[in-house]
């Protein structure tokens, strides 16, 4: 959704580079093409004028003047006002002391409340608790029906005593689901109430009705981030008609230029603290402004991208995967573990997005959509047409095989040479990862243009003797500290052997990776 302000950005910030002191008239441009770039990006006009104020007032003041990379310091404010717009610290959600805790759902018809729903009732399940859907939408035809399905997918329970379709008092089933939820046990409660296709009294009354019925710990409004300057006039109206005390940003994954969502924290006064980015139950989870100032500066999202290994990455498997590729130059490393962690990556969602959360992959954007999700399954079908033995041991496979393994996966023969090729460059590449830290749980990717030559390409070329060491002896200790650091990390239980903390946000992609990428 940011692509475009995200490339408007890095080409106003690469005129600053290499420049050792910064005129009045370069804040002056910079301040320029990052008002336009934002205004293309749908931002609203009062949020634009108060970013770029305060963007120039401290730019032209002494940090920026005294500092010795004057660009960086540009970089580094607008990165710190872009978080105090997207609304500054991360906001959690408040817990009633006397479960249940109550959730209510507002928002226009089509912003998605019912799926978000259901997704924001699968992550509370994610994180220990048992919360309780409640179908509040009575007059929209087959609300209940989609919220009793979105309930199932997600495996949460549902509370539904009306049949909808115009039918029942919303009122009253708000009402009689706390009693429900407290007899029942489940501690958190998520009200889904029924919008409209415009903002009008009586959904605004509807909608106060049931808030003061339940009385709810948090009224989170559901705003569609694809509507541009109109979400920030529809969440004003809400404020002021019903009230919520966060937003939740639907369709985050859309096409549109996404200024909604650095406009509504700023005019509202009201955190973001959701966002939906998929149709997908896992494609949801807390907003955190920091890291989607990172996302559109391109500078990546590490923090992300680690808690999603964590959360898929046993750490006895991490550490059991580790070991094979420590020992012996990563010979104990097979193919039947590298489709292991191959469908293991794969459970952390799209494969483009996670490369995208890489620091420095705004660069290879067009690559990474281009991308062919499928080429995962291709190789795990090639993989899974192998005998045990061929898997254990590759060099085995010869013309003969190849052909048979080609016939079972219904791909061409060069494939099944090209990803065993790919399977040794990515051995060897882990393998040295895992001995010096880096990223010893992640796989080559497979399907990346520029990915599948690598092998041939390492013969044409000269074998270095070894990483040299600088002769400057302050870059050469800096050198040892950050590889001793790396080490420290793959010993860590890390699943990824990944930076963590501040660390994270200063991650530059391994050389040894890079050239997979193409």
């Amino acid at each position: 959704m940011f692509d475009t302000l995200s490339d408007r950005l890095a080409s106003t910030f690469k005129n600053l580079r290499g420049k050792g002191r910064l005129s009045e008239a370069d804040i002056d441009a910079t301040a320029r093409e990052i008002r336009i770039a934002l205004l293309e990006a749908d931002v609203a006009l009062p949020v634009v004028r108060a970013f770029i104020k305060q963007v120039k007032e401290r730019a032209t003041g002494v940090e920026v003047s005294q500092a010795l990379n004057p660009a960086q310091q540009v970089i580094k404010i607008v990165n710190e006002e872009l978080v105090g717009i997207l609304g500054g610290e991360t906001r959690r959600l408040r817990f009633a002391k006397n479960p249940p805790t109550v959730i209510m759902l507002a928002g226009l018809q089509g912003a998605g409340k019912t799926t978000l729903a259901g997704k924001l009732g699968n992550w509370l399940k994610q994180q220990g608790h048992a919360p309780l859907l409640v179908a509040c939408d009575l007059q929209r035809p087959n609300a209940v029906n989609q919220l009793s399905v979105v309930a199932e997918r997600a495996d949460v329970a549902i509370f539904a005593p009306e049949p909808g379709n115009g039918v029942g008092d919303p009122v009253k089933v708000a009402q009689d689901s706390i009693e429900f939820a407290r007899s029942k046990q489940h501690d958190v409660v998520i009200v889904d109430t029924a919008g409209r296709l415009g903002i009008d009294q009586e959904l605004m009354q509807q909608a106060a009705d049931i808030r003061d019925a339940v009385k709810p710990d948090e009224v989170l409004f559901v705003v569609d981030a694809m509507i541009g300057q109109d979400a920030v006039n529809t969440a004003e109206a809400f404020r002021d008609g019903v009230g919520f005390d966060g937003v939740v940003l639907s369709k985050l994954d859309g096409d549109a230029r996404g200024g909604a969502a650095l406009s509504i924290a700023h005019v509202t006064g009201k955190q973001i603290m959701f966002a939906s980015n998929g149709e997908k139950l896992d494609d949801f989870d807390a907003f955190h402004p920091d890291r989607m100032a990172s996302r559109i500066l391109g500078m990546g999202d590490m923090l992300t991208l680690i808690e999603k290994a964590e959360q898929t990455f046993s750490q006895q498997e991490a550490e059991k995967m580790a070991s094979k590729l420590a020992s012996s130059k990563g010979k104990d490393f097979t193919l039947d573990d590298f489709l292991a962690q191959m469908e293991q990556v794969r459970k952390m969602g799209s494969i483009s997005k996670l490369l995208g959360m890489l620091p420095g992959m705004g660069q290879m954007k067009e690559q990474i959509n281009n991308l062919d999700e499928r080429e995962v399954d291709r190789t795990a079908a090639i993989i899974k047409s192998m005998t045990p033995a061929e898997r254990q041991e590759p060099t085995i496979i010869n013309g003969s095989r190849r052909a048979r393994i080609a016939k079972g996966s219904g791909v061409d023969v060069s494939a099944v040479k090209n990803l065993v090729e790919r399977f040794f460059d990515a051995r060897k590449m882990m393998s040295k990862m895992a001995q010096g830290g880096g990223m010893p749980g992640m796989p080559g990717m497979p399907g990346m243009p520029g990915m599948g030559g690598g092998a041939k390409k390492k013969k044409q070329q000269k074998q270095a003797k070894g990483k040299r060491k600088s002769g400057n002896p302050m870059k050469r200790k800096a050198e040892e500290e950050a590889a001793a650091a790396r080490r420290e990390a793959a010993q860590s239980g890390n699943p990824l052997g990944l930076p963590q903390g501040d660390d994270a946000k200063n991650f530059e992609l391994p050389d040894e990776f890079k050239k997979f990428m193409g």
